[in-house]
């Protein structure tokens, strides 16, 4: 009676499909190897028995391997599971709530499907939500479970996305369900749902045709309509390329392994620096686009176009890699400047493992890869001075002190205007956490929400009248290591009229010493900002103008400002987002004094880790020929009786 009934049903979902003619088979290259017996039907003009063995054809497909799924997968899902978030969507998809956006919950979007719904005015739940990304989840608890539900309401979902978001529709729907960017998420993943779901006996024939259409109608579109520039034209020209490799049958798929191949050559020369980073200066999307890179040319190697790859491209995908590690922390995550936030240690090292594949000679891709059991242990501060990333560092383990410091050039799309913020390592403890993105756009709520996190005062750097740095140029003036003494200095263009420029001294592999200077004949009020973990704790001592953190676990850290002229010190807001559309009040600083005329003024500040319950009581004496102004230095640091003599200079 069951199969009865699911063969009634089948029969009239058929019922309700449109006929299958010629025009069904206009997306598809019949001439292509193995589509013989499709195209003798055709010809014949038994398009439903050539659109039945066209379907029998995918079914049996077995040379073209999807990254994510394929139809030889049984034995990966047939009752396995999924996971709790994947079976959530899937469920929730089949009542027609889905969760577009990571950051905020499920939304009802009705019986009858709203696309145009927007329940959060932020920008990214309606472009996401045309991104279908719940589809895969329906796809895996059905090969999973078997249950025809979950494939019947796909192919519902997908004739009414089709329906009532054809192009055309109205310029706002053009605008968010065709944002090109959105597209090309469409395509991506098509492939690897089609395998999920091809098998089932919803997905009959005259469905498969409107299949193809779709992704050809969709795929095309996207070389029209090119981003301009940055991450999300990486993105559109890998999945043109991507849907070419994947869907090799189809008339146009030539076309868009070429025009993917040629728009990723061309921009892998301009996005990405001599030094291996990528130009939006954001680490996650930095890593984000070595992903890019790889996975087209996974697809060329696929379609057996990998040769038109130079091989420019693969060591700059290697640079990469490699930059990503010399701003690792030992948990493997990367600072959160610009629009990024914290990875699973676990997630990076499959990452490491995946690249490592590619690059087995590579010592040091090895060595995260296996999380330091193997491969070659890297250098310990290294310099990325086209991309403005240094890193101070005195071990690669847990008990390290590392500290990660910004100052690059211009850029745009994800970066901030935070040049000199820097992100502090200590034992197991990142005491300073850059902070974050929170939102991306939206409506001028959303907007204010996000404009917040980009300000300049909220970042450990100099500002002038607490306004944002104009984005410009870091100029490297020295970067310098050694045993006991690690120098960078740097000067930005931050304000009309004053530049900042920050010497870090990185001291006996321990702590740091941070001079500060505004030069030029700009007036105001000078701040220099530091931000906190949100659980530090801090006590302020305005008395000798110094905050320390209280972890009961004693590993602490003391910032003290070390200048001689009045300075002064106040608690600021602070905030943290380690997720999309999460926030946290955290504790922040800023010393403060003001400059009123055009000589120029300095800061010089201490962050000292520590051991234990008691702050070190610390003191600077200049000696003779010290002049912070010219950058000769010679001084000495008292620490709880001990002194440490430094002479150097700046430049």
């Amino acid at each position: 009676m069951a199969l009865f009934l699911l063969l009634m049903t089948v029969c009239f979902s058929n019922a309700q499909e449109a006929s299958i003619n010629k025009e069904s088979f206009d997306a598809v290259n019949l001439s292509y190897p193995g589509l013989e017996k499709v195209n003798q039907l055709y010809k014949s003009g038994k398009y439903n028995d050539a659109a039945e063995a066209l379907l029998t054809y995918y079914r049996n497909r077995k040379n073209i391997k999807n990254p994510d799924f394929n139809i030889g997968d049984e034995a990966r899902f047939r009752g396995k599971d999924i996971g709790k978030a994947n079976q959530e969507k899937a469920d929730n998809a089949l009542l027609h709530l889905f969760k577009p956006q990571k950051g905020y919950g499920f939304f009802d979007y009705g019986k009858d499907i709203n696309w145009d719904y927007w329940p959060v005015k932020d920008n990214e739940v309606r472009w996401q939500l045309h991104r279908v990304t719940w589809w895969s989840s329906m796809g895996m608890a059905y090969r999973s479970s078997g249950d025809e539900k979950y494939a019947k309401e796909w192919i519902f979902q997908f004739r009414d996305w089709e329906k009532k978001n054809y192009l055309g529709r109205s310029a706002e729907n053009d605008q968010i369900a065709w944002r090109p960017l959105e597209v090309s998420e469409r395509i991506q993943i098509f492939p690897g749902i089609f395998n999920l779901f091809v098998v089932s006996s919803h997905f009959t024939p005259a469905f498969l045709m409107e299949f193809l259409n779709s992704l050809s109608k969709q795929t095309d579109y996207i070389p029209k309509h090119y981003s301009k520039e940055g991450n999300h034209l990486l993105f559109e020209a890998q999945r043109v390329l991507g849907a070419g490799a994947s869907f090799p049958e189809l008339k146009q798929a030539e076309e868009w392994r070429k025009s993917g191949i040629e728009i990723l050559n061309r921009e892998i020369k301009l996005q990405v620096f001599e030094d291996g980073v990528q130009w939006e200066l954001s680490p996650t999307y930095h890593v984000a686009c070595i992903e890019i890179f790889l996975k087209a040319y996974n697809s060329a190697k696929m379609a057996g176009v990998e040769k038109e790859f130079p091989d420019t491209y693969i060591k700059t995908i290697e640079k990469m890699i490699v930059a990503t590690a010399n701003i690792s922390f030992p948990d493997y995550n990367n600072p959160m400047f610009g629009d990024s936030w914290p990875i699973e240690k676990n997630a990076r090292i499959k990452q490491f493992a995946g690249w490592s594949k590619l690059f087995p000679d590579n010592g040091l891709i090895k060595y995260f890869a296996t999380d330091g059991v193997d491969g070659k242990l890297p250098n310990l501060s290294n310099a990325l001075p086209n991309g403005g990333f240094y890193t101070f560092r005195n071990g690669w383990n847990d008990k390290s002190t590392v500290m990660i410091l910004k100052a690059g050039p211009p850029a745009e799309f994800h970066a901030q205007p935070d040049n000199g913020t820097f992100e502090l390592w200590v034992n197991g403890r990142n005491f300073m956490p850059d902070t974050g993105c929170y939102l991306y756009s939206g409506d001028a709520e959303v907007t204010k929400m996000r404009n917040w996190f980009r300000q300049t005062r909220v970042h450990n750097t100099l500002t002038l009248n607490n306004e944002n740095m104009i984005i410009t140029k870091a100029q490297q003036n020295k970067w310098k290591t050694a045993k006991n003494l690690d120098i960078l200095t740097y000067t930005n263009p931050s304000y009309t009229d004053l530049e900042h420029q920050r010497s870090i001294l990185f001291i006996n592999e321990k702590y740091f010493l941070i001079i500060d200077k505004a030069i030029g004949k700009a007036t105001g009020n000078l701040g220099v900002h530091f931000q906190l973990k949100e659980d530090s704790k801090p006590v302020y001592n305005t008395t000798n103008n110094s905050v320390y953190t209280t972890y009961e676990d004693e590993n602490n850290l003391l910032i003290q400002s070390l200048n001689t002229d009045k300075i002064v010190l106040k608690e600021e807001e602070g905030k943290v987002s380690y997720v999309y559309a999460k926030e946290m009040a955290r504790p922040a600083f800023v010393f403060e004094k003001p400059k009123n005329d055009a000589a120029t003024q300095q800061f010089i500040s201490i962050v000292y880790p520590y051991n234990g319950n008691k702050t070190p009581e610390i003191s600077l004496q200049p000696n003779a020929g010290n002049d912070f102004e010219k950058g000769n230095i010679n001084l000495t640091i008292t620490i709880d009786g001990k002194k440490s003599e430094i002479k150097t200079t700046l430049q």
